[in-house]
């Protein structure tokens, strides 16, 4: 059976088994009124304890046409950036916001010679890297006021300074995206750097549209407008019960997670859409993940990636087939296809209807400020002092890689791929593995091979295969860090942190980014411990070796 739910440029295709069971979802949330009452903003569909919070972050339902405006004001400072020769622009921030405008310039692409660089990260070999560039064509947008955002500003401020810019040639190097009464806003102020007021009704998880993402994409030169549009045609079939296909996307993420499939394997097969996958990743696992409850994003490489195959606790999100077509991905039980604007709107709407159905607040993030509030503490120090944070000996040592783990954990594990297969054996059953990786996302660009080569060793050495996700740190912690502390606990988790060559001073703070990615790391991986989850940190003396020797133990 397949249901084909076609409107405003979007289509989503149900199959299977996931056709019944989406649609006693669907039926209900018709007969409580949800799609009016989720358009007109009632924040009241989450419950009387949400609905404080819901009614101060409601206002991404009107993006498609508030939006507009800022994209207007946005065009005429862009275009003399680029006149300037500031082309290269480097975004500073962390969430859903920088997921956003990454998926924007790389999907719809910007102005011709512009790039767009996201540096949602800590770690000092990546910024020195884009630092190595060329600063005489570099304008950074800063996006809130997080550690690694506020950081960052300081870094490339510096950078400038050291470059001979000063006064008002320094000023224009920066444009800032802060709410109204923001620290962050008169510091802008103070200084004269170009401000833009990012919404009060709009945070960064479900506000792809509105200034937080799209700020950086505009100064890229990417035409901000056609997304509006794209997303405006989508929101006119938001208002409908039946012929909504985020109303039905929805009901089909939320039978999933109210079911024994609670994994979400997302998958693009031809989409075009960029980066998307990373975004949507973000929305599902940090909107939904709580209360012990959620769905857990599984992004894999392609329809062939190993984790894709089907197994019971799995659903299959396809991006850019439908699952009756020809090909590989038939066997999704959800297909989802349309251009990146509508793409946005979709899921926020979804993810929203969802939440609703398992009973968890979309816009609270409970578990999030765990790892935060666990990585200052290991930052803070005496007097201005530089932070201590305390390594202790690795349990083994295999060539470039230190493996670290609670004692007695390893079970008398003589070698790396003992040690990993010891990991991948105290998975749960229903469980997952979540690798992080705290490195180089350009330089270390291949540490993103352990999730297919963990999943098929997974398939190896366990009776019933576990999902695999992978991430790099610290972006999971904006991500799906909240699903993995507040959501169902049933994950193991796969550090990597790398030797650092190069560090990068962070002016005015008393660490430097090496150190601040360190105690990043380290203070995620005390609070999942804390939570009684088998917890592995690989430690890399030498990236690029230990690396290539993870590799090959997992081969």
């Amino acid at each position: 059976m397949t249901s084909v739910v076609t409107a405003g440029g979007i289509s989503v295709t149900i199959r299977g088994a996931v056709v019944d069971e989406s649609e006693t979802v669907l039926d209900r949330l018709v007969s409580d009124g949800v799609p009016g009452s989720l358009t007109s903003g009632n924040a009241n569909l989450w419950g009387p304890d949400a609905a404080p919070l819901a009614a101060r972050r409601l206002g991404w339902l009107d993006l498609p046409e508030t939006s507009r405006s800022l994209a207007a004001r946005l065009a005429e400072p862009a275009a003399e950036a680029r006149d300037a020769g500031l082309d290269r622009i480097v975004l500073v921030g962390v969430g859903g916001s920088a997921l956003a405008a990454d998926a924007m310039f790389r999907t719809a692409g910007g102005v011709a010679g512009t790039e767009l660089i996201v540096l949602d990260t800590s770690d000092p070999h990546e910024v020195a890297g884009v630092l190595a560039g060329d600063l005489g064509r570099t304008l950074v947008v800063v996006v809130g006021e997080s550690v690694e955002a506020e950081s960052l500003r300081r870094v490339f401020g510096r950078a400038f300074s050291e470059a001979g810019l000063g006064g008002a040639d320094l000023a224009r190097r920066f444009v800032i995206v802060a709410e109204e009464g923001s620290a962050l806003e008169r510091a802008a102020l103070d200084v004269g750097h170009h401000l833009v007021h990012a919404e009060a009704d709009v945070d960064s998880r479900f506000g792809a549209l509105g200034a937080r993402g799209v700020v950086a994409a505009a100064f890229a030169g990417v035409d901000v407008s056609v997304l509006l549009d794209e997303a405006s045609r989508l929101a006119q079939a938001l208002l409908q019960p039946y012929d909504n296909p985020a109303l039905a996307l929805g009901a089909a993420l939320a039978s999933s997670a109210l079911g024994a499939r609670d994994k979400l394997v997302i998958a693009d097969n031809g989409s075009g859409l960029d980066g998307f996958a990373a975004w949507a990743e973000q929305l599902v696992g940090g909107a939904m993940g709580k209360d012990g409850k959620g769905l857990l994003p599984v992004v894999v490489e392609s329809v062939d990636a190993p984790g894709f195959e089907l197994t019971d606790d799995l659903r299959r999100v396809i991006l850019g087939r439908r699952p009756d077509e020809p090909g590989p991905g038939r066997e999704a039980g959800v297909s989802v296809a349309g251009p990146l604007g509508a793409q946005f709107l979709l899921w926020e709407y979804a993810v929203a209807v969802a939440s609703r159905v398992i009973g968890v607040d979309p816009f609270a993030e409970p578990d999030v400020a765990q790892s935060l509030d666990s990585t200052a503490a290991l930052l803070r120090s005496e007097e201005g002092a530089a932070p201590t944070i305390v390594r202790a000996p690795p349990e083994l040592v295999a060539g470039a890689v230190e493996v670290h783990a609670p004692e007695g954990s390893l079970r008398g594990a003589q070698t790396l791929t003992e040690a990993l297969d010891v990991l991948l054996e105290d998975v749960p059953d229903g469980g997952y593995l979540a690798a992080v990786a705290y490195l180089d996302r350009v330089g270390d660009a291949a540490a993103a091979g352990l999730r297919p080569l963990l999943a098929a060793r997974g398939a190896k050495v366990r009776r019933r295969p576990a999902p695999v996700t992978f991430g790099w740190g610290p972006r999971s912690l904006h991500a799906v860090g909240q699903y993995h502390k507040g959501g169902p606990q049933n994950g193991a988790f796969l550090q990597v942190t790398g030797a650092v060559t190069g560090d990068v001073p962070v002016p005015g703070r008393p660490y430097s980014l090496g150190e601040l990615q360190l105690a990043q790391a380290f203070g995620d991986l005390r609070v999942v411990r804390s939570l009684g989850r088998p917890a592995v940190r690989l430690h890399l003396r030498d990236r690029a070796e230990g690396l290539a020797q993870l590799a090959e133990a997992l081969a």
